[in-house]
């Protein structure tokens, strides 16, 4: 479902997906999630490829998605920040999920510039219970919000990637916490090419572990 969001520098606009089962069933949902995109300067937005298999995943384990246009990014109202504005957006969004979705936990995720972004979100939003790093680009960006989260987390990155690998991520990060949970995948590049189907698979394996089970 296409939808507009309240944000801070205008509409954003939205994808909204039920949560499913593994056969793509509706259920109902055991979380609710936002899915933020790369970078909107080097053409992210959420249709992005990764993002949708990221949304998918979580979609397939159970929890109700929103995917969304960060400011001035097609039909989303505003103009590109780069001053720490679109972490806003994404917690207007966040705004918008738990409104609709008392009591459940709200995960913050996110794609490269996107998965920067809800580090920083969540360093700040209590209400934000589990975080998801995909291809955090930690040779480009300052992604200090890492180190500082206390919620469950995984960073899950690519083992060719130029914007920063695990061994990157871990040579900035020496002393992670042990709810920061690192994985990657071998052999390919920032987005995961050829590779897509085996990082929504592990996105929905990691969801179900750390979801409550349904009722």
């Amino acid at each position: 479902m296409t939808l507009f969001i309240p944000g801070p520098a205008g509409r954003l606009e939205a994808l909204a997906w039920s949560a499913q089962d593994e056969a793509g069933g509706d259920v109902a949902p055991r979380g609710a999630a936002v899915v933020c995109h790369p970078h909107p300067l080097f053409g992210g937005t959420m249709h992005n490829n990764v993002v949708f298999r990221i949304a998918r995943g979580l979609q397939r384990a159970g929890l109700a998605i929103v995917r969304f246009n960060f400011r001035g990014v097609e039909q989303s109202e505003g103009v590109h920040d780069g001053r720490g504005g679109e972490d806003d957006d994404a917690l207007a969004v966040l705004d918008w999920l738990a409104e609709r979705h008392p009591g459940l936990p709200l995960w913050a995720t996110g794609f490269s510039f996107g998965a920067r972004t809800v580090a920083a979100l969540a360093a700040r939003e209590p209400r934000v219970a589990h975080v998801l790093c995909v291809a955090l680009p930690c040779k480009v960006f300052d992604c200090s919000g890492l180190a500082t989260l206390v919620q469950p987390t995984l960073c899950l990155m690519a083992g060719l990637d130029q914007y920063g690998t695990l061994a990157d991520l871990r040579a900035r990060f020496p002393d992670l916490p042990a709810h920061v949970e690192t994985d990657e995948i071998a052999g390919v590049d920032h987005f995961f090419r050829g590779a897509t189907p085996q990082l929504e698979a592990r996105v929905r394996a990691h969801a179900l572990r750390h979801l409550e089970p349904a009722p």
